[in-house]
């Protein structure tokens, strides 16, 4: 039996399914964290099934745009959820208790080096990622396409 097409989908590894669980049993007030660093739960739909598939992601701001990297840990490929958007830009986001719909473009090269500063101050991690993979981390770029619910 397959799910509906509009059912989301999240992801089967178990800490993942966790901190989702969490952030949606409080609309975002315990889940909005993860071990100190801000989150909100991407919902992308899947470049080759057509699911909705939501995702667990540490964020930075700028003004109103809200900013991601497709770190994969370091790893030498991209994570699911940025080939999803890459071929769906328009996405659903849950940022606390707001309920918004985004749409998604990768930080040009004039764009990067300030945004790549906000995002490596707020996780520092991210440009240790950087130095251990073959590929360039892409930024991405979240704007707000309707006011939060």
């Amino acid at each position: 039996m397959t799910a509906p097409e509009n059912e989301i989908l999240d992801s089967p590894t178990p800490w993942v399914a966790d901190h989702i669980r969490a952030y949606l049993e409080t609309d975002g007030a315990e889940g909005h964290l993860f071990m100190g660093w801000p989150t909100l739960l991407l919902t992308t739909r899947g470049r080759k099934s057509g699911r909705l598939r939501r995702t667990p992601l540490i964020y930075g701001r700028d003004q109103d745009r809200y900013l991601l990297v497709a770190s994969n840990g370091g790893a030498d490929r991209h994570p699911a959820w940025y080939l999803n958007l890459t071929d769906t830009p328009a996405v659903s986001l849950q940022v606390g208790p707001d309920h918004f719909t985004a749409t998604a473009h990768i930080a040009t090269a004039e764009e990067r080096p300030r945004l790549w500063q906000i995002v490596t101050e707020l996780f520092p991690q991210y440009a240790k990622y950087q130095e251990q993979s073959a590929r360039e981390l892409p930024l991405v770029i979240l704007t707000p396409q309707a006011s939060p619910k």
